[in-house]
């Protein structure tokens, strides 16, 4: 049972991440905002399920990165509260793997709903 209880936790303390990454991060509360227009947008076009698997790849990855990002921008901050550089440039790296991120995301969108605009 106790085994049981430990797995439920760590349930809890993954939704808590998930919430304190919403609640208080302005760009996750963006791709937050990106992900219900695209779920929006897949209903209106009636996506096949191939089309809605890879997006919600894109959607997962976004966000993984954003919460990874942010999760070692906390790190980070707390390590080196003063300027550093080597704290700098881990950061840059951790905001440059959410770029890559929401631009093959945007491609995935592009190649998805272009096929429904009539793009290609």
């Amino acid at each position: 049972m106790n085994w049981i209880v430990k797995r439920i936790k760590s349930f809890g303390y993954a939704f808590a991440g998930i919430y304190r990454l919403f609640r208080h991060e302005a760009n996750a509360q963006i791709h937050l905002l990106a992900t219900i227009v695209v779920i929006s947008a897949g209903i209106y076009f009636q996506l096949r399920a191939l089309e809605w698997a890879l997006v919600c790849l894109a959607i997962g990855v976004v966000i993984a990165a954003e919460a990874f990002n942010s999760a070692i921008e906390k790190l980070t901050d707390g390590m080196y509260p003063e300027k550093h550089d080597n704290a700098m440039h881990v950061k840059d790296m951790a905001a440059g793997a959410v770029l890559i991120a929401a631009i093959a995301a945007v491609a995935i969108a592009v190649f998805v709903f272009g096929g429904h605009l009539g793009l290609f």
